[in-house]
């Protein structure tokens, strides 16, 4: 018998039971996970609120760390007590133990923790598809990130000081503005107090840049995105 943590009515954190489960043996294809750490994202909050509804009852987390506990059929490169970490399509790392597709799963590296490997899946892969899909960032470039203090934008910001970017973090306070300078942001300008529009304008002699990271995506502070950068206007 194993635990969940599950949701059968949208709400606060109180709608949230642990309550026990059965899990049944790994399918093909699949293995059995007891989860060591798991993650927790901006993501659950919404579909326990109801903001992005899904089927009830459900189980919440899309990320998590653990050791296998078994393997299904078909299941090659596997064993029982491998470490391990995923990132799964269909919510549900809220619990002990889950099957999960072999293909959604990544053997850690020793000097990884499984708290660290939960916490970094979803974040350190949205920072990947930004930086290497949707606009591949190169070496000498000057670049803007929004929310740098953030969990995407810490690893974002660091990735990007390892390919040669030069990255200035737009934060909201000047803790925050310590914190992403210690993680890859050679300037930042902090909303409400700076005018990071004028001082982009600056770092890049009149230039604009190449792209602009803006999870905020206001309005406001999307227009203002959009004019730092070369296809935009001053």
């Amino acid at each position: 018998m194993s635990h969940a943590i599950l949701l059968r009515a949208y709400g606060g954190p109180e709608v949230l039971t642990w309550e026990a489960e059965s899990v049944a043996p790994p399918a093909d294809g699949e293995i059995a996970v007891r989860h060591t750490a798991i993650g927790v994202n901006f993501i659950d909050t919404y579909q326990r609120t109801g903001l992005y509804p899904i089927p009830l009852p459900a189980c919440l987390g899309r990320e998590a760390a653990g050791v296998v506990e078994s393997v299904g059929k078909r299941v090659r490169g596997f064993t029982a007590g491998d470490r391990v970490a995923y990132l799964s399509g269909p919510p549900g790392s809220y619990r002990e133990v889950r099957n999960i597709a072999v293909d959604r799963v990544f053997k850690l590296p020793a000097p990884i923790s499984d708290q660290a490997a939960a916490a970094m899946m979803l974040k350190g892969l949205t920072a990947w598809y930004l930086l290497r899909r949707t606009y591949r960032v190169k070496k000498g470039e000057t670049i803007v990130v929004h929310a740098a203090a953030g969990g995407v934008g810490l690893i974002l910001c660091q990735w990007a000081k390892h390919l040669g970017a030069r990255v200035i973090g737009i934060v909201g306070n000047a803790e925050k503005a310590e914190l992403a300078r210690k993680n890859g942001c050679r300037t930042t300008f902090v909303l409400g107090t700076d005018d990071w529009v004028a001082g982009v304008k600056t770092l890049t002699h009149g230039v604009g840049v190449p792209v602009v990271y803006d999870s905020v995506a206001r309005t406001r502070s999307s227009n203002r995105s959009i004019s730092c950068s070369r296809s935009g206007s001053w």
